[in-house]
């Protein structure tokens, strides 16, 4: 008896992963550092497309210079500041876990619509490698090294960090589109599909707009988002030829 039975699969589709974000959200940093272990662990991380979405916690904050995170943070919640800073302490913790060394006692908030706009801006300069450059620089920029960006020039300097200018975007360019109100419809946009997907929370990842997760999920869990998204984007065809056997008496 002749068993020929092959598997193959088709060209491979890439899958496309949205993660909604914010700034000045820590676990937002947290979980970018997990995905991307996840991502580098993957076998078919070169057919995985990765598209920063915009999402604000604190869209009434006001635009200009910021101030003490933990006076923000007090205020918005109705925390008393003893509180809060045990908050701080534990997702310090967790970040240290991680590799990054968060310092609260330096962080300022701020309102990040054009923090947001910058990402979309480094989009349409260089891609995806840009607007991951750019999204490290923020995060650590605010999370780690204190810096008030919602002060005049910081996020151009932050452009300059990232690498903007090997796109031709120098900071004469940035700050003539952030003083404008280049990519705000963009911005407006993914924050009103969050709103359409039932998003209440971030960091928030989603694959071909099918399969999710919320939260900075260990690495493991957000490989088998992949997986999973992988699986339904790149199903496998099995051909069979000759006799085959299917109920053991063979």
């Amino acid at each position: 008896m002749t068993i020929d039975t092959s598997t193959f699969a088709a060209p491979p589709r890439t899958v496309t992963v949205e993660v909604w974000s914010d700034v000045a959200c820590p676990w937002c940093f947290i979980g970018k550092r997990r995905f991307t272990a996840a991502l580098r662990g993957f076998a078919h991380r070169d057919h995985v497309e990765v598209v920063w979405r915009s999402y604000q916690l604190s869209p009434e904050a006001p635009v200009g210079p910021g101030r003490p995170e933990i006076d923000a943070l007090a205020e918005m919640k109705g925390l008393p500041r003893d509180q809060v800073q045990q908050m701080f302490a534990h997702v310090t913790a967790v970040a240290a876990t991680d590799g990054l060394r968060y310092d609260f006692e330096r962080t300022l908030a701020f309102n990040t619509f054009d923090a947001h706009r910058l990402l979309h801006l480094a989009r349409e300069a260089g891609g995806a490698a840009l607007v991951d450059a750019t999204t490290e620089a923020l995060f650590s920029a605010h999370f780690e090294r204190g810096v008030d960006l919602g002060a005049d020039g910081a996020l151009v300097a932050l452009a300059a960090e990232a690498g903007f200018a090997a796109h031709g975007w120098d900071g004469a360019r940035v700050a003539a589109a952030l003083a404008g109100d280049d990519a705000a419809d963009a911005v407006r946009e993914d924050l009103a599909t969050a709103r359409e997907l039932g998003v209440t929370g971030v960091p928030f990842f989603v694959v071909d707009r099918r399969y999710a997760v919320s939260g900075a999920q260990p690495a493991a869990v957000l490989t088998q988002l992949l997986e999973a998204g992988w699986r339904e984007a790149n199903p496998l065809v099995v051909a069979q030829t000759g006799d085959v056997c299917t109920d053991g008496t063979c």
